[in-house]
């Protein structure tokens, strides 16, 4: 993945914020071979009041702005380490929120840097996502689609309902509906309403 040609096989990181953020549901991501399926994403961009990356570039956010397809890693509240996919053209400003995790691979791991059992709160939530993967201030800038990174598309005939919501934890612009989520998935850091039933055939 380089700045001209920001792309695996199955994400176009150089799409807008919102659409990387749905497209990423269902696909694997393994850090130095521990990880597991994305469920749960938040988009963010510049135009977005919400976005770190509101304000311009900051020696804290410069990676958010590019090149697109790297790693985005932020410290919430001084505890935990977040992280982010990049996204957009160079210089744009806008990135993927990684908020929930079912675990795939490396559980043993995931377990003893969490000191948690039950799977189900190794990575539901952003701050556990970093910590379950050792994510640090060290992955910040780094290649999506390099070492210790690895993505993998989920099966093509793998058929997955994505549900939409307002984001979680914000004040400014929190009704905007880009928080998106595997339906009925017990790993979400939150669950979203109940889908209506659909009638007829």
């Amino acid at each position: 993945m380089t700045a001209s040609s920001p792309t695996t096989a199955f994400i176009d990181f150089l799409a807008p914020a919102h659409e990387v953020a749905r497209a990423l549901i269902g696909v694997e991501v393994l850090v130095d071979g521990v990880g597991g399926r994305i469920v749960e994403t938040e988009a963010y961009d510049r135009e977005d009041p919400a976005s770190h990356s509101h304000r311009g570039p900051t020696p804290r956010n410069a990676a958010m702005f590019g090149p697109p397809g790297r790693a985005y890693v932020y410290r919430s509240y001084g505890i935990h380490w977040c992280l982010n996919f990049v996204c957009g053209p160079q210089g744009h400003g806008a990135g993927v929120l990684i908020r929930a995790l079912a675990p795939t691979e490396g559980l043993a791991r995931m377990r003893e840097r969490r000191g948690v059992q039950d799977v189900r709160l190794l990575a539901a939530g952003p701050g556990r996502v970093g910590q379950a993967l050792g994510v640090d201030a060290s992955f910040n800038h780094l290649r999506l689609d390099a070492p210790p990174f690895e993505l993998r598309p989920r099966p093509a005939s793998e058929r997955i309902q994505v549900q939409t919501g307002p984001r979680i934890g914000i004040t400014r612009a929190a009704d905007v509906p880009w928080r998106f989520g595997e339906a009925a998935s017990p790993f979400l850091s939150r669950p979203f309403p109940r889908l209506p039933k659909l009638s007829g055939r």
